[in-house]
This record gives C-alpha cells, structure tokens and sequence, in this order.
C-alpha cells in the first residue's frame, strides 16, 4: 500500500530548524515500527493576493511525491502530506524519513587532518547516483549545497529539499536566481540558458570541498562570485562566452585560459573528474551518469 494515501500519527520531540518557509522538527511515529521522522511545517495565509499554498511547496510535494514511487536511497523520501485549513491560514505538513544531519554539519566535525579518499568517493558516488536518477527522471535540482543533502550515522547520503526543484521541459521558464550563490553555475550567473549541468556545477562545488572543508568560491555578490570563479577556472575565451547573456565580457573579469589543476595535493583522477564538473561551458560539463564511470569511482 502507497504510505501516501495513510496519514501518519507522530508526537513533536524538538525543533532542528527554521526558515522563511516554516519550522522543521524532529518527531517520533506512535505506533508501527515508532521510526524517526523529519517534519516540515508551512504555515500560509490566505489572502485577497495570495493563492494559498506557495508554488514551491507544491512543486516540493508534486516532485516528491513521483520520485518515491522509485523508492531510490539517494533520494529523500515523503512520507504523508497533510493541509489542513484554520480560519484564514492554510497549514501545510509534510512528513519525510529522518536523516540525522546535513552535509554541511557532518563536515563541521571532521578533524583538520580532513576526510580520507575512500569517505570522499563514498559521499560523491551516493550524490551522483541520487543526481543520475533525478535527471533521468527530467528532475533539476536547482540548489544542490551541503545543506540540503543530509548524511545518516550510517553514511547514506540523501538529497533533499526540492522547493526550487523543477520538471526539464523544452519550453521551461527557467528562473535566475536559484541554487545558493557559492554553488550557481555560471551560466545562472550570467542569467543565460541552462540545463541539468547547473546540478553538476553544484556538486563538482561539493566535491572540491570535501576536500577543502571551506567552500571552494565564497563570493558575496553575482560579481564577485564570477570573479572567484574565473580565478580558479580561468576566463573563457569570447567566444565562448553565452551571447544570450546580459552581462558583457571583458578581459578584467579575471585569467585568461584554463588552469590544468583546479586544487593543490589533488591525485590525477581527482583533478581530472573535478575539472570536468567545473567547465564553464554547460555542454562541455561531464552528466552525472558519466561521471559514475569515471577512474576515480572504478579504480581502487
């Protein structure tokens, strides 16, 4: 039976988060199997000029919603969905399995010797194999960073929140400001076309900073992010550079050419499937499936 269609009794044990959609909690389910559960709370007023129920979170649940059917372990999991309407406010819950910490807080832990290789090429083959599957579903992520991928006590390595995610369709109206601005893809920054490799932009991001254990470009503004980025990648040719782009090129935005070792103390086979993942070009960037057949995945 679809776990979708039988609500979910559960009792509130702490609050572990809040944003400006609402709070998460961690909850206990009461009765069956009295599994730990993660419990996002929206609550929306109803008004003259609102809709109700924000776009994004419809999107989160609709998206969730089809990739559960799948059931694939790399994927967060919805578990129930409830709105229920009080005097003039809408109050949205969804229930989703409980991952014990983001990516981001698992990596506030690690000591300063840093990860070992084997932890690395763990998290990352998880990471893909979860990206592969939403992009062979026609899922953009849309903000892929540490945040928002959840690592268990276990070591599996979930993706979640999908309020920015959307379905791929030729004829998308895709949006410029999403993914979290030290993991966009130039292209977003340039506010030009883009495609399921802004997903892989993000996670060659993720990758450098298993590594690193600080992101690799920390800017402040949409320029001061590309700058950042042209010093470690280098500047494109012009000709490379998106015509559709409202942002001019010029010479001083940073280096010319590209740099043949992104990281220092990086192995070959590091190197090479990071530089892929970071390549200015969006057709240029490696998919998500074939960067699971990579040498650094394949060789011991």
């Amino acid at each position: 039976m679809n776990e979708l269609v039988r609500p979910l009794s559960y009792e509130v044990l702490a609050e572990v988060g809040e944003g400006s959609f609402g709070k998460v909690y961690k909850a206990r389910e009461v009765g069956g199997t009295q599994r730990l559960l993660g419990v996002k709370k929206v609550n929306c007023r109803w008004g003259s000029t609102e809709a109700g129920i924000p776009p994004f979170m419809i999107r989160e649940v609709a998206l969730l919603r089809k990739m559960g059917f799948f059931n694939h372990p790399n994927v967060v999991k919805l578990l129930d969905a409830t709105a229920v309407s009080v005097g003039s406010t809408l109050d949205l819950t969804l229930v989703l399995e409980y991952v014990d910490q983001d990516l981001s807080t698992y990596l506030s832990k690690v000591p300063a010797s840093g990860l070992s290789r084997g932890v690395i090429k763990d998290v990352m083959l998880q990471l893909l194999r979860g990206l592969d599957f939403l992009h062979t579903n026609l899922v953009l992520h849309r903000d892929l960073k540490p945040e928002n991928i959840l690592v268990s006590n276990r070591g599996e390595v979930k993706i979640a929140d999908f309020g920015l995610a959307r379905l791929h369709t030729f004829n998308i109206s895709l949006t410029p400001g999403v993914v979290t601005l030290w993991y966009r893809a130039p292209e977003v920054l340039l506010n030009t076309v883009y495609m399921f490799s802004v997903d892989m932009w993000s996670a060659g991001c993720i990758f450098a900073e298993l590594f690193l254990l600080r992101p690799l470009f920390k800017g402040y503004t949409e320029v001061q992010q590309l700058h950042k980025i042209f010093e470690v990648i280098g500047l494109p040719s012009e000709e490379d550079w998106p015509r559709d782009s409202p942002v001019s090129f010029s010479e001083s935005w940073g280096p010319r050419g590209s740099c043949t070792k992104l990281l220092p103390n990086l192995d070959p086979d590091e190197n090479d499937l990071l530089s892929q993942c970071l390549v200015f070009s969006p057709t240029g960037r490696i998919s998500a499936a074939k960067a699971l057949t990579h040498p650094f995945f394949v060789k011991n």
